[in-house]
């Protein structure tokens, strides 16, 4: 199996050309105040001028919730780029981390043979997608033991990258050192918050000072290159050991002996196309008017048509992404949603049309296959 790891060097930026978006499911956004449903019976769609961060310039997102459902006449580029490389050769793939990264594991699961572009944050490993470095950036959204990463959800609002896909990679970490360490030579350890986190049970009876930094093979790496007698490190499964040279003092360390599982998106330029023919889910953020019983309102238009919700978060607004969003009206929560369906099908369609109606805000972050792999 192949698998070709480069790291990414940050160059000037150069003049970027606008693309034009056709597919109408490529954006969905709505922000009141809007024209009634039956002003725009055929298509309903406005475009919105979202600033991109620093160094980013403003790109045009195509809003619809109807249009044309021929996919031969709308079909985004990124649909027939990504059928070409079924096994990822010829792809290249962002993630954050560095060499031996659990996002690495996770783009190597997805496209094996893949050429993977290691990035310092997540809002690099965008950026390399929104420059044309990279195809894909690979982000993990939540975990079964510690929930989800709010940052990252912060990241899929402010930019206008669609989600194409997703992964679940199964967690089990080590404890690494130093070769000639013992157990209990160690005095602290390093790892990335949440695997400390996961792993609170067994660093404790070690008796282990804890120490956050960035990344779990990052902790690898530092303890190597800086020989370090006293210190381990908490990495996922024996990948870090074997890039780094380290040896393992324990194993499946974590809380939940059986699993932890995270999940992964995977995020690119353009949709692609929603499909009926096997498993997709579609996610989606929102913001309600105030009012009792609104939220229920809302909700109850995805189980009039047997829809299944398999995720649903509150996260409070900040006001500065708001403004960066152009909307003036300031409400105190958004709502991210995923449900079991494509965003071909009709009865989809029509609950986020009824969805509307309740809501001050409403943008479809993408509709993709569900990832029926096994851990």
């Amino acid at each position: 199996m192949q698998f070709n790891q480069v790291t990414r060097v940050s160059s000037p930026m150069t003049a970027s050309t606008v693309r034009p978006l056709t597919n109408p499911l490529s954006r969905h956004v709505t922000s009141k105040p809007f024209p009634s449903w039956s002003e725009h019976r055929l298509k309903a769609s406005i475009t919105i001028h979202i600033p991109y961060p620093k160094r980013r310039r403003y790109a045009p997102i195509m809003a619809s919730l109807h249009g044309d459902d021929d996919d031969n006449n709308n079909r985004p580029a990124l649909s027939s780029t990504l059928s070409r490389f079924p096994d990822g050769s010829g792809l290249r793939v962002a993630y954050k981390g560095v060499h031996g990264a659990n996002s690495e594991s996770a783009v190597k699961k997805a496209y094996p043979k893949c050429e993977a572009l290691s990035c310092k944050t997540f809002e690099d490993a965008f950026e390399a997608v929104q420059m044309g470095d990279a195809k894909i950036a690979v982000l993990p959204i939540e975990n079964s033991s510690c929930g989800s990463i709010h940052s990252n959800y912060d990241l899929l609002l402010r930019d206008d990258l669609h989600i194409v896909g997703e992964v679940k990679v199964a967690i089990h970490h080590c404890l690494l050192a130093n070769h000639g360490v013992k157990l209990e030579d160690l005095k602290r350890v390093l790892s990335h918050p949440q695997a400390l986190a996961q792993c609170e049970y067994a660093l404790t009876r070690f008796g282990l000072v804890r120490e956050e930094v960035y990344d779990t093979a990052a902790a690898a790496e530092h303890i190597k290159s800086h020989k370090l007698k006293d210190t381990g490190a908490v990495v996922r499964s024996d990948v870090a050991a074997n890039i780094y040279g380290l040896n393992i003092l324990a194993e499946d360390i974590q809380d939940d002996c059986d699993n932890i599982v995270t999940r992964f998106l995977m995020l690119a330029r353009e949709p692609i196309i929603p499909r009926t023919n096997k498993p997709f889910k579609t996610s989606i953020v929102f913001s309600l008017e105030e009012g009792p019983g609104v939220l229920s309102k809302a909700l109850d238009v995805f189980a009039q048509r047997k829809i299944n919700l398999t995720k649903i978060e509150s996260r409070p607004v900040q006001k500065k992404l708001l403004r960066a969003l152009r909307i003036e009206k300031y409400f105190n929560y958004l709502f991210f949603v995923d449900l079991e369906a494509s965003m071909a099908d009709q009865k989809a369609k029509l609950a986020l049309k009824d969805l509307e109606e309740f809501g001050s805000f409403l943008r479809v972050l993408g509709s993709y296959p569900v990832d029926m792999n096994e851990l």
